[in-house]
This record gives C-alpha cells, structure tokens and sequence, in this order.
C-alpha cells in the first residue's frame, strides 16, 4: 500500500505542487469533493491537495468518498484524524447528500480494468452514467465553480486520423463487451454538457491515456503496464499475451496529476482536454526489455504465450494517438520520462 508519507510519494508531491503554471491559491480555504478515492488517480490527488495544506498552508478542505471505507482506511492511514480531510462512505450510484458548502467536484468513481470489464460491465456502466448524474444533481444546488470529470482516450473509438484531437470521434462496436467501458463515458460526457445548457453547472473533461505509477494496481488488473510492473515485482517471467508489437505511449502519475489540476483550476468551461505523454511511445515487447534491462537483477526472461482467442475485456481498437496541444496551450507538459517513472513506481511499492 503506498503512504502518503514514502519518500517517492513525497518527491512527486513536490514536484507537483511546484509547477508553476498552476495557480494553487484558487483552492485556498475551497473544499473539494473527490469520488472514487480509493482508486489511483483519485489518492493522489488527495495527497497533493495534503501536501500543499503541510507545505503552503492553502486550507483546503478535502471530502473524499469511497465505497469500501475498510479499504479508505487503509489507504490513507497516515492522514486520518485530519481536521482537512473528512472520508465519507458512498456509492456513487446513489446520491449524494453534505450539508456544507462544496467549490469543486472531482468525479474519479470508475474502473477500467479488463477483470471488471469482464466481470462488472453493469456496474461500470452505473458508475458512468448515474454516478456522474447523481453528482450533477448535488452539483446544482452547491454552486460549484467547477465539476472535472474523469474520463478515457476510448471515447474516440476508432482512430479517423493519425493524431487525435478533442473533435475527432469515431465509430466503435457498441455490441462488443470492452463497449461497456468507452460508451458510458461517452454518455457521461453528454450529461455534462446537458447539465451545464440546462442547469449551468461548470464542468471540464480530462480524457486521460494510459497513466500508471505508485498506488497502482498491479495483481490481476489486466492492464498491460500493470502486469508487467506486476511481474517485476514478483521476480518472475515476463509473459506476452501477443507477439508485443502493439505501441503505447504512458503518462507518469504526477504528470497526470498536474494535468488535472491544470484542467480544473484553469481549464475553459464545458471543454474537453486530452493527457497523455506522447513523448516516448513504445512497442509492448520493447517495454518487456526495458524493464529487464532496468531491473537485471530479478533473473527475468521475456516469454510469448499468445491464446487463439483474444480476451473480450482488452480494446480492439489499436494506437491511438492523443493531440496534447490544447492542455499544453494551459502550461502544461509532461516532466518525466519513461524510465524515471517506472524505477519510481518500482521503487514505491518496495519502500
């Protein structure tokens, strides 16, 4: 379990919180409600919003929600009994009630992994579509100044051009099982948009590709950084599930985390912002021989058990290439390189 207080975490805390384009005073003395805490993206941001109570004494007031408090609990061990953060127990699919005054809504309540693909379709779809109508709904009576929505690069479906900009949608199968996933966030999206032409709630949109480091899952998730982050750790073979020619480029945690801030502190109203490092793409089987070359100790040889029938829970739609330039035109740009962030992520979950 990674803590707030590890000395990775803490680095990247730092660095986060020290990008300058952010203009962080926009949170003084605000509270921000996060939903889905538990899940990678949704912890670090509670812990930077932390970091900068400790380190620039903002004030904020963090209201974060989970569904399994048990493992709330857990995860934040070291902040609990904070007067800033107050863990509220919530299933997104229901809604949401606080009395008190609530300036920006961070909705991170999803999962993309091909286990619950598989396994939870329904409820990746509930948590898309009446989670995101359920905050929406709090939304409007709080006056909120802006809701961040948490959603995928898989909302464009299949690439119509090379790189991909924020209007370049495509078309997808809505019949195939990974369809779950990608069409509710679609739907997500839309509801943003008809909140706001309805209700003038604000809302910003990250559409976010690929991103790992420390507080991932990495047993039994599906995603290819994670099972071989996974395998690494567990000093074991590296095992392709294809011949490894498929191209991905990812985005460390912190870049991610500065991206979102960016969106929700100074991103236009009712837009959307691809993030993604497209700096480094990289073949699957030539990321394989970075981590051994990195990690040469773990004795770890590089193994091809390709099935004859693809997983349904895995995309089928190929590289797709995100155009960063309107989040870039914010400040923004991704600070750490590939290899940086896998030592990292390694290194957090052995500290």
């Amino acid at each position: 379990m990674v803590r707030y207080k590890q000395t990775t975490v803490q680095k990247d805390l730092k660095n986060i919180t020290e990008v300058e384009q952010i203009d962080w005073t926009k949170l003084c003395k605000k509270r921000v409600l996060i939903s889905g805490a538990n899940s990678m993206l949704a912890t670090y941001l509670i812990y930077t919003l932390a970091y900068l109570n400790d380190h620039h004494h903002l004030q904020v007031q963090i209201l974060a929600s989970a569904r399994n408090m048990a493992k709330a609990n857990e995860r934040f061990g070291d902040l609990l009994g904070r007067e800033d953060l107050e863990l509220v127990e919530h299933d997104v699919r229901q809604p949401f009630a606080y009395d008190g005054p609530v300036d920006y809504i961070i909705h991170a309540a999803s999962n993309a992994s091909p286990w619950f693909i598989l396994n939870d379709p329904v409820g990746i779809i509930q948590a898309n579509t009446l989670g995101t109508m359920n905050l929406l709904e709090f939304a409007r009576g709080k006056q909120v100044q802006n809701v961040l929505f948490l959603s995928t690069r898989e909302v464009y479906g299949k690439a119509v051009k090379e790189v991909i900009d924020e209007e370049a949608y495509g078309a997808f199968d809505i019949l195939e099982s990974r369809a779950c996933y990608p069409e509710s966030k679609r739907a997500a999206e839309s509801l943003l948009r008809s909140y706001y032409d309805q209700f003038q709630v604000p809302f910003t949109i990250a559409r976010i590709a690929h991103t790992y480091g420390p507080g991932m899952e990495v047993a039994n998730d599906g995603r290819i950084m994670s099972d071989l982050l996974y395998n690494v750790l567990q000093r074991e073979d590296i095992v392709l599930k294809s011949d490894g020619s498929a191209e991905r480029a990812f985005c460390y945690l912190s870049d991610a985390i500065s991206g979102l801030f960016t969106i929700l502190l100074h991103g236009e109203v009712s837009q959307a912002y691809n993030l993604a490092n497209e700096q480094e793409p990289i073949q699957i089987r030539d990321l394989a021989q970075e981590l051994m070359t990195l990690f040469p100790d773990r004795g770890m040889k590089l193994v091809f058990d390709i099935p004859s029938v693809a997983n349904k829970g895995y995309s089928k739609m190929g590289r797709t290439r995100l155009d960063t330039r309107k989040l870039e035109a914010l400040g923004w740009k991704p600070r750490v390189d590939l290899r940086q962030g896998i030592t990292q992520t390694i290194q957090s979950f052995e500290e």
